[in-house]
């Protein structure tokens, strides 16, 4: 069966076409600028063959009904007809604690994850639409919604209580929920394969390093806690995020700077982070360009990324009592072998040993801790839309 994996945003969507059986990518792509002049749709398929389509995308059913001709298309297409494709998995990313697992699409469906969109509103309102537009174009079709969320559903009472008046949680839900979910599940499953052990025995750390960026201790193959909390704004300083910070800071800087609090939040989830300390870029490649030519700015950014991410190794270390595997998954975590030597030095007190010469990898599965090692240290490259792919074959073959 052919999977249709969207991942839809306000004014853009993603898709991947995939094998169910096989787990191939039969072709991929990416339409942008939705509703805008310059709309564009770029396609490719497995075998190299690449197109480009300039026709405007007034909204995102006319953008699906592009895929869906790009797909089928004589000369780049890889199937014949919308019939070859067997369902639709979407990317959702709060569930809240409605959805502890990946479920059929309905209008019962659809009005849960609208009552979520408060906790997500720049990201679930925008998923939805993806929802409503392939609803419109594949009539037929089963559409199964995979949560980011979902995955952190088993993490204990005192993983995810913040220390406020209880009736805010009572009343609005409040509370950490953790995203990146579908990468972590995957990328643990994944590392105890890699290692020839059962997940049950396992107490796994996920470092899914990417420009958002995220840790998750699972324990048995169970998220029991993760880094990001009722939004992807809190835990680690990311590429435009700041991650964890005192929350008087937002108060203060709105006296200081006359500005709003929701001008502070958008300062503090889209001009912080990398960009914010180093005043160069967001992008890792452009501050390890920096900090080669010795910019302090850039090298100071790049040492309390490894910091943060190795106090939160620690601290899941702790919550676990243990840790047999740490795995570095996205686009950071796996390219970067810099990176992981940085977090790794932190690392002597587990008696985790990284091997300099395994650690010479990039975007491949690898281990690359010493064979004396106490924690095996392993490079997973995610591959979340395979992982929506499989939850989507799960349900719709009941």
């Amino acid at each position: 069966m052919n999977i249709l994996v969207i991942n839809c945003g306000s004014s853009s969507l993603k898709y991947q076409l995939i094998n169910s059986h096989s787990e191939e990518v039969l072709a991929k792509g990416l339409c942008e600028r939705i509703g805008a002049k310059g709309s564009v749709l770029t396609h490719k398929t497995a075998d190299g063959r690449k197109a480009e389509v300039t026709d405007p995308m007034p909204d995102h059913t006319v953008a699906v009904e592009l895929v869906i001709a790009a797909l089928t298309d004589t000369e780049y297409g890889c199937i014949q007809s919308l019939e070859e494709i067997g369902a639709v998995g979407h990317r959702i990313v709060h569930g809240g604690e409605n959805f502890s697992e990946a479920v059929l699409i309905t209008e019962d469906t659809i009005q849960a994850i609208e009552a979520c969109s408060g906790l997500a509103p720049l990201h679930n309102p925008a998923n939805l639409i993806g929802v409503r537009a392939c609803q419109k174009v594949m009539k037929d079709v089963p559409m199964v919604a995979v949560f980011d969320t979902a995955f952190h559903q088993t993490m204990p009472e005192k993983a995810y209580m913040y220390g406020l008046p209880y009736e805010y949680y009572e009343k609005y839900k409040i509370r950490r929920y953790g995203f990146h979910g579908t990468s972590h599940q995957f990328v643990s499953e994944h590392a105890a394969e890699m290692l020839g052990k059962d997940i049950k025995d396992l107490k796994i750390i996920v470092c899914h390093l990417g420009n958002g960026a995220s840790v998750t201790a699972v324990q048995g193959g169970k998220s029991v806690d993760t880094s990001m909390g009722l939004t992807p704004l809190e835990g680690l300083l990311m590429g435009t995020r700041c991650g964890d910070i005192d929350p008087a800071v937002v108060e203060f800087i709105c006296k200081k700077e006359n500005k709003t609090v929701e001008e502070t939040l958008t300062l503090m989830n889209k001009k912080s982070g990398m960009l914010g300390l180093t005043g160069i870029s967001s992008d890792a490649r452009d501050v390890e360009a920096a900090v080669k030519e010795g910019n302090e700015r850039a090298i100071l950014t790049v040492t309390t990324f490894a910091y943060r991410v190795a106090k939160y190794i620690g601290a899941y270390t702790a919550a676990m009592n243990g840790v047999d595997a740490i795995c570095f998954t996205a686009g950071l975590g796996e390219n970067h072998r810099l990176l992981r030597q940085r977090v790794a030095s932190y690392l002597g007190y587990l008696g985790a040993e990284l091997d300099e010469v395994r650690n010479d990898v990039a975007g491949e599965d690898a281990i690359i801790s010493t064979d004396s090692s106490k924690v095996a240290l392993l490079v997973v490259p995610t591959n979340e839309e395979l992982a929506i792919a499989r939850e989507t074959r799960k349900l719709v073959e009941k």
